[in-house]
């Protein structure tokens, strides 16, 4: 066990959430998020609690504050920070811009200079949505082109990661989704429950992307933490499907209807903010890390474990 904790900022979320439960399995976590810990988080407390292991803390902390994660980084001196908060409502990014600016910059600045001050590795999460999605799937090496504000500050929060702190790795993720019990409802639960209920579905038929299992992006995220390699890596899901295939393939799990799958355009729905058609990324770059990039499938196979509450 690391001497020195891990700090997971937005220890409440999707990815973040299971970042938290998979490192304090094994080393002492400093779990960083706003407002009261979350279903997951407070199962996670609860279960040391019961085993009388002490490898986990929570913190309440507001990063809209200037300065309070690197006064929290610069007191606890941390091995690793794994940034994993973010404003990512692409729509609500579009509606306020100063605060898509602090979250998805300021605040990764900030880390990184709490990282660069203490010596502590930096892992800070992105997006495929630094893309325009003219040309996907994309690598590592294609240079990004992104549009709208989400994007844009997603960008800016990678250049202020890999520019300022002196041990830095960007983890791209893509579509994330999760069955666990009280995490955040998604594209995937939406569609579950809807099938089961012999409802139809709308999908897009012509965005295609890189659905991405929660834990797995965790499990992808680590494997760069650990291998102390610096630079940008894609941590996503294996595949890249239509947003319909991937309401197909999961109705063929559930046994449900294909055809309750309704195929629209994207630009049919006028939304706010700009999304890539075609924003899928590759995944040799973490593979030969050793990450195990799930292919659809199989993250279906353990969405609906998490869902069933089988899951580990």
């Amino acid at each position: 066990m690391s001497a020195a904790p891990v700090v997971v900022v937005g220890a409440n979320g999707l990815v973040g959430s299971r970042l938290v439960a998979r490192l304090a399995a094994r080393q002492s976590v400093i779990a960083v998020a706003r407002g009261a810990a979350r279903a997951e988080m407070q199962m996670l407390l609860a279960a040391q609690a019961q085993s009388g292991r002490a490898t986990l803390e929570y913190e309440d902390l507001d990063l809209t504050l200037d300065g309070a994660l690197k006064d929290l980084i610069s007191t606890r001196r941390p091995s690793a920070v794994v940034f994993a908060a973010a404003m990512t409502d692409v729509d609500a990014c579009e509606r306020d811009v100063p605060l898509a600016w602090q979250l998805n910059v300021r605040a990764v600045e900030e880390a990184a200079l709490g990282c660069r001050e203490v010596g502590a590795r930096f892992v800070s999460l992105s997006t495929d949505y630094v893309f325009d999605g003219l040309a996907g799937p994309y690598s590592e090496d294609d240079v990004p082109q992104p549009r709208g504000v989400y994007a844009r500050t997603k960008r800016a929060g990678e250049e202020a990661a890999l520019l300022l702190a002196p041990d830095c790795a960007v983890c791209r993720v893509a579509v994330i989704f999760s069955g666990r019990a009280g995490a955040k409802k998604t594209f995937a639960v939406g569609v579950a429950e809807a099938l089961r209920a012999g409802r139809e579905v709308k999908a897009f038929h012509d965005q295609f992307v890189s659905p991405t299992l929660a834990d797995n992006a965790a499990e992808l995220c680590i494997t760069v933490l650990d291998s102390r390699a610096q630079g940008i890596f894609h941590c996503s899901g294996a595949e890249v499907v239509s947003r319909v295939e991937f309401c197909h393939r999961l109705a063929r799990r559930l046994g449900a209807d294909e055809k309750l799958v309704i195929p629209v355009a994207l630009a049919d729905l006028k939304l706010p903010a700009p999304r890539p058609l075609r924003c899928g990324l590759l995944v040799e770059k973490v593979r030969a890390l050793g990450g195990q990039a799930l292919n659809l499938d199989a993250a279906l196979e353990r969405f609906l474990s998490e869902q069933a509450g089988t899951a580990a």
